[in-house]
C-alpha cells in the first residue's frame, strides 16, 4: 500500500516578487544607515556651522555666507591649497610611475622571488602613516640623522632635507614610500585578469614583450590607473599626518597652515574657530570634488573618440 502523495503547496500570487522587493532594502540597510549617520550627518551639522560666527558680544550669530567669503580670500588657506596643489603635480606622476613599472615587472613572470619582491613593496603601506613619518623624521634630521652623519663622516656639506626648499620633497618622497605598495596591488590585479589568450595571439603575430605590454597591458590598465588618480587627488588634497609631525621638528618652515586639512585642524583645536574651521573644511571638500570631477571628464574625453 502506498503512501498518498500530499498536494503541493500553493503559493500566493506575487509573493516572490514581494520579498524580493523585501530583500533588497534589508540588505542596502546597513550600509545606508551608517553613510547617514557617519557621513551626511556630520557634513550637514558642518555646513551648519559654517553658516555662525562666534563673538565675544553677542555670542553666536548667524552670518550666512560671510565665512565662505572671508575664506575665499584667506591668504592662508589659499597659500596652503596651492602647496597641496603643487605637491600633487609632483608627487602623484612619480607615485603612479613607480606603481606602474613594478606592476608590469612583476606580471612579466621574469622576476625571481617574484612573491618576497611584491611583499618588499607592499610593506610601506601596512606602516602607519604616523610611524612612518616619524622614521623619516629621523633619517632627515640635520643634526642625528644618517644622511647627516655620512655627510659629517666624507667631509661635506649636509643636505638639509628639513629646509623650506626641500620640504615639499621631502613631503613627497614619504608618501610615495608609503603609497607606492597600495597603488601596485591595484595595477598588479588589474593586469591579473587580462585573459592570457591575448598574450598567446600577440606572440603568434611576432609581438615582444615590450609591445605587448604597450598594445595589450597598458590600455587595458586605464580604468585601474583612473581609479589610483582619483585616490591620490583625494589624498593629496587631505594631507595631514605627515606635515603636523614633521612640523614638531622643522617648525619655522611648516606652519599651521602648510596644507588646508593642517590649516582647519589648527582652527578648530588650538584657534577654537569652529564655525570657521567648519568653512574651510566645506570649501576644502568642494575644492577635492572639482578636482576629482575635472579628472573624470579629462579621462572620458580621451576615451571617446
Amino acid at each position: 500500500m502506498t503512501a498518498a502523495t500530499a498536494p503541493p503547496v500553493s503559493r500566493p500570487k506575487g509573493a516572490g516578487p514581494r520579498r524580493r522587493r523585501v530583500a533588497g532594502p534589508l540588505f542596502v540597510a546597513p550600509f545606508l544607515i551608517l553613510f547617514l549617520l557617519l557621513f551626511l550627518t556630520p557634513l550637514g551639522y558642518a555646513a551648519y556651522l559654517s553658516l555662525f560666527q562666534e563673538r565675544l558680544v553677542g555670542g553666536t550669530v548667524f552670518v550666512g555666507l560671510d565665512n565662505y567669503v572671508t575664506a575665499l580670500t584667506d591668504p592662508q588657506l589659499l597659500s596652503g591649497v596651492g602647496r597641496v596643489a603643487l605637491f600633487f603635480l609632483i608627487q602623484v606622476p612619480l607615485m603612479l610611475a613607480l606603481a606602474l613599472v613594478f606592476a608590469l615587472a612583476l606580471d612579466s613572470g621574469l622576476l625571481r622571488l617574484a612573491r618576497v619582491i611584491r611583499l618588499g613593496i607592499f610593506v610601506p603601506y601596512a606602516v602607519p602613516s604616523v610611524v612612518a613619518a616619524l622614521m623619516w623624521g629621523y633619517l632627515y634630521g640635520p643634526d642625528f640623522g644618517p644622511f647627516a652623519q655620512l655627510s659629517r663622516e666624507l667631509g661635506i656639506p649636509a643636505p638639509d632635507f628639513l629646509s623650506d626648499g626641500w620640504m615639499l620633497g621631502s613631503l613627497a618622497n614619504v608618501v610615495t614610500w608609503e603609497f607606492v605598495g597600495y597603488n601596485m596591488i591595484i595595477l598588479y590585479a588589474a593586469l591579473r585578469t587580462i585573459p592570457h589568450e591575448l598574450y598567446e595571439a600577440a606572440a603568434m603575430d611576432g609581438a615582444g614583450p615590450w609591445r605587448i605590454a604597450r598594445s595589450i597591458k597598458l590600455p587595458a590598465l586605464k580604468p585601474a590607473l583612473l581609479l589610483t588618480l582619483l585616490f591620490s587627488v583625494i589624498g593629496s588634497f587631505q594631507l595631514f599626518n605627515e606635515p603636523n609631525l614633521l612640523m614638531k621638528i622643522a617648525p619655522d618652515v611648516i606652519s599651521s597652515s602648510y596644507t588646508a586639512n593642517l590649516y582647519a585642524y589648527s582652527l578648530a583645536f588650538t584657534g577654537q574657530q569652529v564655525n570657521y574651521a567648519a568653512t574651510v573644511s566645506f570649501l576644502l571638500g568642494l575644492v577635492i570634488v572639482i578636482a576629482s570631477y575635472g579628472v573624470l571628464l579629462t579621462a572620458n574625453r580621451r576615451r571617446t573618440p
